[in-house]
């Protein structure tokens, strides 16, 4: 591993370059929380997608945003506005070729990144961080480039977020105009995810939640982003009972108020997944194309279900097996429904132990 030799009195102004998407944001955040502490002085900048912006202005530690809008122009556009603030140190996350040349047109002097990274980014970097195996989560990963600055591994990384009370007072409205107090456990759920590949079928999720309700667990509340309204609806008109639907009505920024308020997540691999590990909400995940050892909820509270298809992880958007999504389609609803169990039996056994405690 590369390691860079820098006084903390020498880092004035830091840029933080980890644009998206949400999941890889999130897992970015033990690496920032290393930094903040390895360069208290510093002011630190992230360079973030506009569209993720709303949730990084809740992560601590984050002095100054960069929100990048689409297109070329507004990737380079912002160019000026960091030469002129002397960056001293740009670390890349990212690793693709635009998070490459931002950061050596920030004019930052010493230019992190991995050593593995895509699209000739590399070239970009006056040091590059070596990965000793693919198969690491990007958790771990993110935060070799923190030890390579002489930040020390952390026994439990921190995912420092700092929910404002106007999140929590919103997120309250929402769920008693539907009936749901802060005394009542829900399950949040959610049925989309980037990659088709990646989605459980909206069939499985109709039967699951009409299992969770026969079986007096819940009530079920489904959210995600006004784009995902289409397969929130196809659930909910193959279902016996209509769920709570919030898909559109909570934006970026209100993901960790409202997560953290879940009993728990079950959900396909997907950024809500990480915000909820990353708030202490344990999360039923659902796995098909891609590794949970890698990118699965990052935490011991989990259960994670996987087929186990010779072809899966396959990492790929297309799947060419012959049965179209076998590994997400032999997970039976009844699976997912034991693990929800598991987790909810698990969360009361802690809860009834720190009451113990406290009395």
């Amino acid at each position: 591993m590369t390691h860079v030799v820098l006084p903390v009195s020498d880092v004035h102004h830091l840029l933080f370059i980890k644009p998206s998407s949400l999941g890889d944001i999130v897992h970015a955040l033990p690496t920032l929380d290393a930094l903040r502490s390895r360069f208290p002085q510093a002011r630190i900048t992230w360079l973030v997608k506009q569209e993720w912006a709303g949730f990084v202005q809740r992560v601590e530690g984050v002095d100054e945003i960069c929100a990048v809008a689409p297109g070329l122009r507004g990737w380079f556009g912002k160019v000026p506005r960091l030469r002129a603030e002397a960056v001293d140190l740009a670390v890349d996350l990212q690793g693709l070729f635009r998070s490459g040349v931002m950061a050596r047109l920030s004019g930052a002097p010493v230019r992190l990144g991995f050593a593995d990274a895509r699209e000739g980014s590399p070239l970009f970097y006056s040091h590059r961080v070596a990965v000793p195996s693919p198969d690491m989560h990007a958790v771990d990963r993110y935060l070799l480039v923190a030890e390579a600055l002489g930040a020390p591994r952390p026994s439990t990384p921190r995912f420092r977020l700092s929910i404002p009370r106007t999140d929590d007072e919103a997120v309250n409205l929402l769920l008693t105009r539907r009936g749901i107090t802060s005394d009542r456990p829900w399950i949040a759920m959610n049925v989309s995810a980037r990659w088709p590949t990646k989605c459980w079928p909206i069939q499985s999720f109709a039967k699951l939640i009409d299992q969770l309700n026969e079986a007096g667990i819940g009530p079920v509340v489904l959210f995600g982003a006004p784009s995902e309204r289409e397969a929130a609806d196809a659930v909910s008109r193959l279902m016996a009972q209509q769920p709570i639907s919030l898909v559109g009505q909570t934006g970026i920024g209100l993901l960790p108020a409202l997560l953290r308020k879940a009993a728990v997540l079950v959900t396909n691999d997907s950024g809500p997944m990480h915000v909820a590990a990353a708030v202490g909400t344990p999360v039923v995940a659902i796995f098909g194309p891609t590794s949970p050892a890698r990118t699965g909820p990052y935490g011991a509270s989990h259960q994670v279900l996987r087929a186990g298809i010779p072809c899966s992880p396959c990492f790929s958007r297309r799947c060419t097996n012959v049965s179209q999504l076998e590994c997400l389609t032999a997970i039976a609803p009844s699976d997912v429904f034991r693990a929800v169990q598991q987790v909810l039996q698990g969360r009361a056994k802690v809860e009834a132990e720190g009451s113990a405690l406290r009395h």
